[in-house]
Order: structure tokens, then sequence, then C-alpha cells
């Protein structure tokens, strides 16, 4: 099935048309919190009981430190880009979340693999997982070292100790890698009696979800109009950079083709959730409007509508 008639993708659509047209449409935040919740839940079950079948293996070991490095790398580079031309700290906390992922943008990708057949191994879960935080602690070390030398302004320094427990303590961090435990404890016998939760309510789940962000990312758009024109020329170009990066990376060491594709996806991801909870507290200084406006309003749809099929197209002819 092509992704754009994808039932859920529609739904996403459908929600950035509502949003655009200002309907009173609206997902309840509790309810929205929960239905992000269940996706990590099932995503990192079914993590786990792929991890019980195949072990862990010098391979996936590989794609893991390949999915870290990604984590740091893209963000150095981030930074360097647009520290040349923004406020360093500005440029910080953008590293941070073009460095960081998009849960769902990985949900939803991997959805499209399970529909075209393209297998994947379950540890995918796992790398997206370690790519979360390093992108964050980074950016706060570059952000107290702008404050530092420039003095640029009069917030102080933010610990690093708090950011790295509210990195590895967030909820639904906890809650992907604890159900990816759960799953690869439990096994077979485990995987069967939680199929009904997990795999067949997970579809119609996923596109009520993409339905709620669909209605945000037309929101977070319109808080662009302030913004410099940098930022959003970098909101496009950015995902298909990090993209192709993650791509020359998997074919030089022969990765397989759809973890191939999820790196891309991750890789080319930018944070809506950890990292403006995170940069809210620690980089008080930086309007929220700008990473926002840039990662939930341009580049997670673009990704959702047009990144994940290019990637998969692009990993196909290469890999």
């Amino acid at each position: 099935m092509n992704i754009l008639l994808d039932p859920a993708v529609l739904f996403f659509v459908l929600g950035v048309l509502a949003g655009f047209a200002k309907s009173n449409l609206e997902i309840p935040s509790q309810i929205s919190r929960f239905l992000s919740l269940y996706l990590l839940m099932a995503l990192g079950l079914k993590g786990g009981f792929a991890l019980n079948q195949s072990g862990i293996t010098l391979h996936i070991s590989l794609v893991l430190g390949v999915a870290i490095f990604l984590a740091i790398l893209i963000p150095i580079m981030t930074y360097i880009i647009l520290s040349k031309r923004l406020n360093k700290i500005d440029a910080a906390a953008i590293a941070a979340t073009y460095g960081s992922i998009s849960a769902v943008t990985f949900i939803t990708a991997s959805n499209s693999l399970d529909q075209a057949g393209i297998q994947y191994g379950g540890y995918m879960a796992a790398a997206m997982a370690l790519m979360e935080s390093p992108a964050i602690i980074l950016a706060i070390v570059l952000a107290n070292k702008a404050r530092a030398s420039n003095q640029i302004t009069s917030e102080p320094k933010t610990k690093i100790g708090n950011i790295l427990h509210e990195s590895f303590t967030d909820g639904g961090q906890i809650l992907l890698l604890g159900s990816m435990l759960v799953g690869y404890f439990s096994g077979d016998a485990g995987h069967k009696m939680m199929a009904p939760f997990s795999i067949d309510l997970f579809k119609g789940i996923l596109s009520f979800f993409l339905l709620d962000m669909g209605l945000q990312a037309a929101r977070s758009f319109t808080q662009l109009k302030n913004t410099p024109k940098l930022t959003i020329l970098y909101a496009v170009i950015a995902p298909f950079v990090h993209a192709s990066l993650a791509l020359a990376i998997a074919k030089l060491l022969g990765f397989k083709l759809g973890e191939t594709v999820l790196l891309m996806v991750l890789a080319a991801s930018a944070s809506y959730i950890a990292v403006p909870a995170v940069l809210k507290h620690a980089l008080p200084e930086v309007k929220p409007a700008l990473y926002m406006g840039m990662s939930l309003g341009i580049t997670f749809p673009l990704n959702i509508l047009i990144g994940i099929p290019l990637y998969t197209a692009f990993a196909k002819y290469f890999i």
C-alpha cells in the first residue's frame, strides 16, 4: 500500500486540514498522552519479542552503535552550521531538537514497512531509545559554554546531572525500555497473550494519534511567522541531509534494507515532545515557538507525507 493511502497517514492529513480550517476538533491532552504511551508500550513489546527470538548479536550491537554515533554527530553538525548565523543559545536548542528523534515518525515508518512486507529487527526500538538523550546533553553543554564565554544571558548554568536524570527517567523512555524487557523475558508465550492488545489495536490507535498530531502540526506552523528564514530553510533541508548521512553509513557497513530505512527515519526526525520538555527549563531564554514550529510545523509533516516513502525508495535503490 502506498503510504499516502495508508489510513493512519490520511487521518494525519485530515488533522492538518482541520487545524488550518480552525475547526473546534480537539483531542483532550490526557487522551493524547494515553495514546502516545500505548504506542511506546506496543513498540517496546514488539522489539522485546523480536530480541527474544534473535538474541543480541555483534550485528545488532553495531547497528545500535551507529545509532548513538548519529545522535552525537547530527547535533554537533547542526550547532556548527547554525551558530554562525544565529544566537548560540538558539542554535543549541535547535541542535537538541534535530539531534534527538520523533517516536511517532519512527512508529509510522515501522508501520509502513510492515504494510510493505519489509523486515526489520525489533532492536530498532532500542536504537530509537538510545538516540533520544545524547543531543539534549550535548546542547546543554554547548549552551553552558556559550553562556560562560560570551555572557549572552544572565541565566545560570544548567546542571548536567539534572538533565541526565530528567532524560533517563522520562516516562516514555522508561515505558519503552521496560516494555522491551517485558517482551524479551516473556518471549513467545507473552507474545501470544499480548497480541490482542499490542498488535490488533495498534493500527487504529496510531490513526487516532496521527489525527491529533495533524491538528498540532497545523497550529505549530503558525508559530513560524516571526522566526528567521534560515530556520525554516533548515527545517526543510536538514531531514534529507541527515537521512542521506545515515544511508551512506548503512551502505558502507552492509546493513539490511529495513534497518537502513529506520536509521534514515530516526536521523531525519526531530523531537517535539522530549526535547521541549527539557529545554523549557534548561534553556528558558529560547522561545519554544522556534524549535517547536520547526520540528512539529515543518519537519514532522514533511517526514510523514514525503520523507518516509522517499527514504524507503532511496534505501531500496542503494541497499
